[in-house]
């Protein structure tokens, strides 16, 4: 390289400007320089614990998950996972916490307090099929899987059992016998539900789980309604599949064998901020002194795929000039959209 681009090149370094002139935002400004910041990355691994705790329960059994198994397929530390979590039981009742906070917003999507009792059932009983079919693996922790989890997964279950119970008991003052109607008739009816539901959620056959909606909806309203009402809702064609976007955020990094840091995440961010920026002038940005630091995560970076040297940076002597690849860019984006939440 020539002394004069040499020098120049210093002197972008030193003042925080790239190789263009211009300047380079956020240069030595720290950990803040970058948008997403270590909340998002701690959202990201707790959102792949999560999801591996999901995939692993339903493979294995609630009762037969271990932390090895939980890290193991969410690609992160056993040091990542206790700095989120007590345990593996905590862990559990957070991906039940989150499955349920998801299936109420398939049940209360379309659901109105003002509609007739049986539509009201109706409705909650389509998003809940819906949210099963869309979401399986964390229907089945929900439904299978919390047997096994321990007392404080089943005392979570009985209470929203509760509220299902609730609503359906509420038939009782639609029908026309609610003096002869105990109010076991609601738990029954719920704990057959949920038997049918079970079954279906060990067994899957393939076939759509809406398609239980008039047979399960025909077996709710009997006792209140009478044998009419029931014959109605048999008949009652299918709802369509639901498309509403309400699946578990997708983990970026899910298909890149790497675990996720914060450092990882600025050096993305940078890149992405600063197209054709070298090795020190991504360090200024993501606040990496070490330059053998930076070059070996790049180097990681480059070999999964995740970013390029240009021909720029690759005529002898010129300093590399890194940029993203498609799927680089991919990820930040997940990334980026993620802490704009």
């Amino acid at each position: 390289m020539p002394t004069r681009t040499m020098a120049r090149s210093a002197a972008a370094q030193s003042n925080g400007t790239a190789l263009t002139g211009k300047p380079i935002a956020g240069a030595g400004a720290g950990a803040g320089a970058c948008a997403g910041g270590p909340e998002r990355v701690v959202e990201i691994q707790r959102a792949r614990i999560l999801a591996a705790m999901v995939e692993v329960s339903a493979e294995r059994g609630a009762s037969n998950v271990t932390v090895a198994h939980i890290v193991e397929r969410a690609g992160v530390s056993r040091r990542t996972f206790y700095e989120l979590y007590r345990d593996r039981e905590e862990c559990f009742l957070g991906a039940f916490d989150d499955a349920l906070a998801r299936a109420r917003r398939y049940v209360l999507e379309d659901y109105d307090p003002s509609a007739k009792w049986a539509e009201r059932v109706r409705v909650a009983l389509i998003g809940m099929l819906g949210f099963l079919g869309c979401e399986s693996g964390a229907g089945q922790l929900l439904i299978v899987g919390s047997h096994g989890a321990g007392h404080r997964a089943l005392e979570r279950r009985q209470r929203g059992i509760a509220q299902i119970i609730s609503l359906v008991d509420q038939g009782r003052a639609e029908s026309r016998a609610r003096s002869e109607l105990p109010p076991l008739t609601a738990e029954a009816i719920v704990g057959g539900v949920l038997s049918v539901l079970h079954a279906r959620l060990i067994d899957a056959t393939g076939e759509s789980l809406l398609s239980l909606t008039g047979p399960l909806m025909s077996m709710i309203v009997l006792p209140y309604l009478g044998p009419a009402a029931a014959r109605h809702q048999l008949v009652r064609p299918p709802p369509a599949p639901l498309d509403r976007g309400m699946s578990a955020p997708a983990d970026p990094l899910r298909d890149v064998p790497m675990r996720l840091t914060y450092r990882t995440v600025r050096v993305l961010m940078a890149i992405a901020a600063h197209p054709g920026s070298s090795n020190r002038e991504i360090g200024l940005v993501s606040d990496m002194q070490d330059q053998g630091q930076i070059s070996k995560l790049l180097t990681r970076l480059a070999k999964l795929e995740l970013i390029e040297n240009t021909p720029a940076g690759l005529t002898r002597g010129a300093p590399n000039a890194w940029v993203l690849t498609v799927k680089g860019a991919q990820i930040e984006q997940a990334i980026g959209e993620g802490s704009a939440r």
